[in-house]
């Protein structure tokens, strides 16, 4: 998947149609999940390059559409124009294809995990809005964070690897912590694959980490920082592990983040945004740790 051209016209049109005066609850109105985004009938997803695009570089953004993150997905909704138009201005990664993927919890919820295609154009869009965000969520101290790596590890396939052995970049984001494995009983429910044994988070997320750059994002404003649990986050993570202050500026921190993956230097990240967006991009960043290569924040090690 992947063709087409993301055109700023199409998102005005979208917006002003879909988007525009309406609640969350309104833009996000599915009350089930939609067959076509469940990872169980998905045997792969595909990033390909084409003519539209001849080098591209696919991007999985995994929002947490439990109750708390209402402010998220309203972010998300709104500003996804704001976000996709920098990345094309801004030009920080060739031929960007995005996928959603809709996270939750998943001992509690119904839907724990929902899947969209890579796209290049405005069926992101369309498509993030047919995702049932179900608002669930337990009381376990976790949500399902690890089950976007193991979709991404186990059921995509990208050129941008097979080609060019580049990684692609996954951003989960919530405001929660995750657990410390997937059991075998979890894997068959959400994906219908059956497994031997229980996988170790830290061994899915270095599994995922040879085909992506992996970063979660930590939702930190009006938050306790026990229930978001950086400390954990940081030990299994290192400083791709980022601290959100300001919810609004996500999609300009995914940006900044991409730019930072590419090489570009960190204070001129900062210094390219203005107000309280510079202040949220900085607070994010701070702790990155530029490479050579481009590649921020700490490897995996095999």
């Amino acid at each position: 998947m992947g063709c087409g051209a993301w055109r700023a016209e199409d998102w005005k049109k979208y917006s002003s149609a879909r988007i525009k005066g309406r609640s969350v609850g309104e833009i996000y109105n599915a009350k089930k999940i939609d067959p076509k985004y469940d990872p169980k009938n998905i045997t792969v997803r595909e990033s390909c390059d084409s003519a539209d695009h001849p080098v591209t570089t696919p991007i999985i953004i995994g929002l947490d559409v439990t109750g708390s993150m209402g402010d998220l997905l309203e972010v998300t909704a709104k500003r996804l124009g704001d976000m996709v138009r920098d990345i094309l201005e801004r030009d920080p990664v060739e031929g960007p294809q995005i996928m959603f993927n809709a996270v939750g919890d998943s001992i509690c919820d119904r839907a724990p995990l929902q899947v969209t295609q890579f796209e290049s154009d405005i069926r992101i869009a369309d498509q993030l809005t047919e995702l049932w965000f179900e608002r669930g969520g337990g009381g376990n101290r976790f949500e399902s964070y690890p089950l976007v790596w193991y979709f991404a590890a186990n059921k995509t396939r990208t050129d941008a690897w097979e080609k060019r052995k580049k990684k692609g970049v996954i951003f989960t984001i919530g405001d929660d912590c995750y657990p410390d494995e997937l059991t075998a009983d979890e894997i068959l429910r959400v994906f219908g694959d059956r497994v031997s044994e229980d996988i170790n988070t830290e061994g899915l997320l270095a599994q995922v980490s040879r085909k992506y750059e992996v970063f979660h994002l930590m939702v930190m404003e009006r938050r306790s920082e026990s229930v978001v649990n950086l400390p954990k986050w940081r030990k299994l993570m290192g400083e791709r592990a980022i601290a959100v202050t300001d919810c609004s500026a996500i999609p300009q921190i995914i940006v900044s983040l991409l730019e930072s993956v590419a090489g570009r230097d960190k204070e001129e990240i900062i210094a390219s945004w203005n107000g309280d967006t510079q202040i949220a991009v900085r607070n994010a960043l701070c702790g990155l740790t530029e490479r050579k290569n481009g590649i921020i924040g700490k490897l995996i090690r095999f």
